[in-house]
């Protein structure tokens, strides 16, 4: 089967097709690579001979309705099944995930890390698998304000991500980019409006700063006129998050790779020092991330890549979901534990949503 990928940006009424006819996907092992690229980039967390970033060649481009609109027909004759596993996550932190977080907080504590992101993979199964597509549309429906985003590779299977954080799009001139940091869960009320009556904790707060000044940082290397605006209040499905927009320009777009390289994995979902975290992690983490916290997308003339959160990989009718959090020295193991499940659910209430 050739590699392809769907993707619909936030608040969009259609979605686009880009097709690749023939052969694999070019396959590389560098962000930097990516200079001068067009196509479709599905991008592990740790990029590696056996897990590289994978490019989808765009020969065939198409953009198409949202089905289920009145009078605007979509792609058709996907089917979909869905049937209830009747599992609803686990409501007290596993064991392997205990074990990864006294280890990571133990480094908290001694001062070896600011920051650093625990992940973790649920297995989900349903009675009859449900098509990869019918899931993306799932998600295009329940989540408008976010990215959403199926790629297929024969290296990679499918991966499906539903992410509200901009690693690096343009519109035209102008570049953007977003500190994507702190999480809450909206409850009762709440829910009817965007998180306006959230009051933010320091420990929020103080991770959500940590990313935008790492954000500028790298913007400083390679940007012109850049502008950071916020932090504000964003809503992700029954989540909240902090978030500053970061706008510039771009002197030499021929270098998009190696401002990607500068960036990839942001603070948000690895930690500072960022090269002491990763290393950490690639090391510890029971769970390899495989392409969750990489990043999918379009780049070339018109780039929108975001980090591959909230996202699964799809197996016939078993799914990894992925999520993770990211720790400071006050993090408590509850807190964590219920804000990756808070998460999961943004992947886990698709596959009983028909």
């Amino acid at each position: 089967m050739a590699a392809w990928a769907y993707y619909r940006l936030p608040h969009a009424d259609h979605f686009t097709h880009i097709q690749q006819t023939s052969g694999e996907p070019e396959a590389h092992l560098s962000c930097a690579e990516l200079n001068c690229r067009q196509g479709f980039v599905v991008a592990p967390f740790d990029i590696r001979p056996d897990q590289p970033i994978l490019l989808i060649r765009p020969d065939a481009v198409e953009a198409y309705p949202l089905p289920g609109k009145p009078g605007k027909p979509g792609i058709s004759g996907i089917p979909g099944k869905s049937g209830k596993s009747g599992k609803s996550g686990i409501s007290s932190p596993s064991p392997s995930y205990a074990v990864d977080f006294a280890n990571y907080h133990a480094q908290l504590l001694s001062g070896t890390f600011r920051k650093i992101v625990l992940a973790r993979c649920a297995d989900e199964t349903t009675a009859a698998p449900i098509a990869p597509e019918e899931l993306f549309f799932r998600a295009c429906r329940r989540y408008p304000r976010m990215f959403i985003s199926l790629a297929y590779t024969p290296q990679t299977g499918y991966w499906l991500a539903a992410t509200p954080e901009i690693l690096l799009e343009n519109d035209g001139p102008q570049w953007r980019t977003i500190a994507l940091a702190g999480t809450m869960k909206l409850e009762a009320e709440q829910l009817q409006g965007e998180g306006e009556t959230v009051t933010w904790s320091t420990k929020n707060i103080q991770e959500q700063r940590y990313v935008a000044t790492y954000l500028t940082e790298c913007l400083e290397q390679f940007a012109s006129d850049f502008r950071e605006e916020g932090p504000r209040t964003v809503r992700a499905a029954n989540l909240v998050h902090l978030r500053s927009d970061f706008t510039f320009s771009l002197p030499d777009n021929r270098h998009l790779g190696d401002l990607l390289m500068a960036l990839h994995p942001t603070p948000a979902v690895c930690g500072l020092p960022k090269r002491d975290a990763f290393r950490f992690i690639t090391h510890n983490e029971h769970t390899p991330r495989r392409y969750y916290s990489g990043f999918m997308g379009p780049i070339g003339p018109s780039t929108h890549l975001y980090v591959s959160l909230r996202c699964m990989n799809i197996e016939g009718g078993h799914y990894h979901l992925y999520a993770g959090g990211g720790l400071l020295k006050d993090s408590t193991l509850e807190q964590e534990w219920l804000e990756t499940e808070a998460k999961l659910e943004t992947m886990r209430s698709l596959l009983f949503d028909s």
